[in-house]
Formats: C-alpha cells, sequence, structure tokens
C-alpha cells in the first residue's frame, strides 16, 4: 500500500520523489498550504535590528525560507547565532549563507528533533539581558502559532524574545479527487505520514465522522503521534523525520 505524504506540495513532492527512489510507493495528499505573508514591513524592519539579536530561532524550513525572501543585501551578523530544531533547517540556513559555524541545532543522532533537543545544545548560550529573535508561522487569522516552551525558558532566564512572523499556514485546498482518495486511505492499508499535528486536525476536519480505526500512521514526533491516536487511527508507528526512519519504520510494519 502506498504511503500519503500530507505535507505542503513543495516539501511533499520531494518526499515522494525520495521515497520512490527507496522502492517505496507514495502519493502527495497535502494537507497544509504555505503561503508568504501579506505584510513584509515587520520581516524588513526585523533585518535591519538583527545585529543587535545574539540568537535567531527559525522554527521550521518554511520559516527561514521566509525569512530570508526580506534579506535584501543585507549580511548575516557576524556575531549572532542561528537556532534550528533539526538538520533540515539548518540546510537551509547554511544554503542561504549562514556560516555553519553560526548554526546551533540537536546532534544528527538526537533521538528527536524538537525545541528540546535543541535546548540541551544552546541552554547557557544566551544572558539575562540578550535578545533573541523566534521567526515562526502564523495562522490563516493571522496570529503566531507554535509551541512556547523554548521562549518561555528563555523569558525566565531574562532573555528578551521577540516574534517575527515569516509565513502563513492554513488548509490545503482539496479537489472532490482529494476527498475520495483521502476517505479510501482510511480503509485501504495506506500509511499515512503525518509531520504536523495541525495536519492531522486538519484531517479530521475535512473527514469529520470518519471511522480511522483501520488507519495507519507514522508521525515523525511524540505529540503527532498522540494527535493522530486521538482521532482514532488504529495503527501509530512513532519516527524520526529523517527518510532513513521513515522508510524503517514503514517496512517493519509490513
Amino acid at each position: 500500500m502506498p504511503v500519503i505524504v500530507t505535507r505542503p506540495a513543495a516539501e511533499a513532492g520531494a518526499w515522494v520523489r525520495r521515497l520512490a527512489e527507496r522502492g517505496v510507493a507514495a502519493e502527495a495528499l497535502p494537507l497544509l498550504a504555505i503561503t508568504p505573508v501579506a505584510d513584509a514591513a515587520p520581516l524588513q524592519a526585523a533585518w535591519r535590528q538583527l545585529p543587535g539579536c545574539a540568537a535567531v530561532m527559525f522554527v521550521s524550513v518554511n520559516a527561514v525560507d521566509g525569512f530570508f525572501t526580506s534579506r535584501g543585501d543585507a549580511p548575516w551578523p557576524a556575531t549572532t547565532r542561528a537556532w534550528s530544531p533539526g538538520p533540515g533547517t539548518a540546510a537551509a540556513l547554511v544554503a542561504h549563507g549562514v556560516p555553519a559555524s553560526q548554526v546551533d541545532a540537536p546532534a544528527p543522532d538526537a533521538a528527536q528533533f524538537d525545541s528540546e533537543a535543541l535546548w540541551s545544545r544552546v541552554a547557557g548560550q544566551l544572558r539575562a539581558g540578550d535578545r533573541l529573535l523566534l521567526v515562526r508561522g502564523a495562522g490563516a487569522e493571522g496570529r503566531g502559532e507554535g509551541r512556547d516552551w523554548l521562549a518561555q525558558r528563555l523569558r525566565a532566564a531574562g532573555v528578551q524574545v521577540d516574534e517575527v512572523v515569516a509565513y502563513a499556514r492554513g488548509p490545503a485546498p482539496w479537489t472532490e479527487a482529494d476527498h475520495a482518495r483521502a476517505a479510501r486511505a482510511a480503509v485501504d492499508g495506506a500509511w499515512w505520514l503525518f509531520s504536523s499535528s495541525q495536519a492531522v486536525r486538519h484531517l479530521g476536519d475535512r473527514l469529520a465522522g470518519t471511522d480511522w480505526s483501520r488507519a495507519r500512521a507514522v508521525a515523525t514526533h511524540p505529540r503527532i503521534a498522540e494527535a493522530a491516536r486521538a482521532l482514532g487511527f488504529g495503527l501509530v508507528r512513532e519516527s524520526r523525520p529523517a527518510l532513513d526512519d521513515v522508510v524503517a519504520s514503514i517496512e517493519s510494519a509490513q
């Protein structure tokens, strides 16, 4: 049975190709859509204020890409650290020209790629009075989304945490064929690949009342797995988000 990849369209397409290269049949069925912010002025202002930041925390690859669209000709400050929750975001920072020596991220073999894993690497790096910029996404209504776990710890340590929204995230548009495919995947043995709790919520909203007890999912974080189980998925496997781990998780359950 194929793997249903639920990431935003561009990312889903890349994952489908990479899974196919590993001999895993996959289909893209995005549950999230990523769009630019309507007003780039806050991002441009953030770039002007960047030299005053001791560090910038990027929550995802999309946060990196959205932030750097407003860069202009501004250089990355030599004294500003760039924090990443995982290797994908770290690679995106380097691709945009941030020196690898200024990027902090969890170890490649970390059990999870998230704020907690990052904190184990950067705790104590900033002092009271330092300033950190948190680059994140926003929901359809324009409010910032995501967990505040790391920001709360920094503020408790006296660090000034400012935020800027670099992209908007909302439900992906679906066709009637998409709805039909999703309904079949609730019962035909396909594996749903979830990389976001919000994607799980959108699926539940789109197919309200669906019995998911025969459906199977691979979730790339325990919190995402919890969301899938809460929706009613009969089998949920947890995996690190790396391709090798996702493939191994699926193959081990065949």
